[in-house]
């Protein structure tokens, strides 16, 4: 069982300004709940219930998030309000919480070989909070994922078809079809242009990494943007071995945009929410 789960939560959340200055984009609620909680909950669900945050500076709230508020306990202990606070109390029950900082915003590759300390030596998950996954009908995108990992053991990627007008947002992959979602990688590039993606088969926030993956990270050069590509690292990875990718079932909202983040919020608040 994979036990642990990274967290990249040290960007700056820019497309939220100005609400994002003093505040992690992380922390943005869906209704009533953080956008990183919604990740910690479906890691936990998977079975990694150490939960490893890369933070940034200004992103204290979140590790306070994932602790006991004494004050705000004594104050509504015996109440009604108590309920409020099930959710959160529940994650704190199960889950472990570790954190190290990144210093520098050097892309996801960087922000995984960060938390390589917390890690260790052992297959792990990344979850990042921008892409929110719901399942409805099943086990969440991570649980799904896990798996996989028993079958296959080595890294898996989450994809969804995406237009070929917006594959310049992701990374692409290209693989042989193995049947019910699942690819063998062959091809993966950061960004392309339309004329140069392999597919419209895009990466989005989820992903199980075996732990070379970190020598891969270290000879990775920079790539899209300036930054140490995770994609890059995982290409290289798939040359050398193996890199699955899936098609997950359920639902994902891109959360690091201001439309999707009203999509996801309007999602919840009409099929979750109103029916606790």
């Amino acid at each position: 069982m994979i036990k642990k789960c990274l967290f990249p939560v040290a960007g700056y959340g820019t497309r939220f300004l100005p609400a994002t200055k003093s505040m992690p984009k992380e922390m943005l609620p869906v209704v009533n709940k953080p956008l990183v909680q919604y990740g910690v909950e479906e890691a936990i669900e998977a079975g990694m219930t150490t939960c490893a945050f890369v933070t940034g500076r200004g992103k204290r709230s979140i590790a306070d998030h994932f602790d006991i508020s004494y004050e705000l306990e004594h104050q509504i202990s015996g109440t009604g309000k108590e309920a409020y606070l099930q959710s959160i109390r529940g994650v704190l029950d199960k889950g472990v919480f570790t954190m190290v900082r990144q210093r520098e915003m050097k892309g996801l590759g960087h922000a995984v070989l960060t938390g390589r300390s917390l890690i260790g030596n052992e297959p792990f998950g990344v979850l990042l909070s921008d892409d929110l996954c719901l399942n409805a009908e099943g086990s969440g995108v991570l649980a799904q994922m896990a798996e996989l990992y028993n079958q296959f053991r080595c890294s898996i990627v989450a994809i969804q078809e995406v237009p070929m007008d917006e594959v310049h947002k992701y990374g692409v992959i290209a693989g042989e079809s193995l049947g019910d979602g699942i690819y063998r990688v062959d091809d993966m590039v950061e960004k392309p242009a339309q004329e140069d993606a392999p597919s419209n088969l895009a990466i989005i926030g989820r992903y199980i990494l075996t732990p070379d993956i970190f020598e891969h990270i270290e000879q990775t050069e920079p790539g899209a943007n300036g930054e140490i590509q995770i994609t890059d690292a995982l290409q290289a990875q798939a040359k050398q071995g193996c890199v699955m990718a899936y098609k997950f079932k359920g639902t994902r909202f891109d959360c690091g945009s201001v439309p999707g983040f009203v999509e996801a919020t309007n999602h919840v608040y009409e099929n979750y929410y109103e029916n606790d």
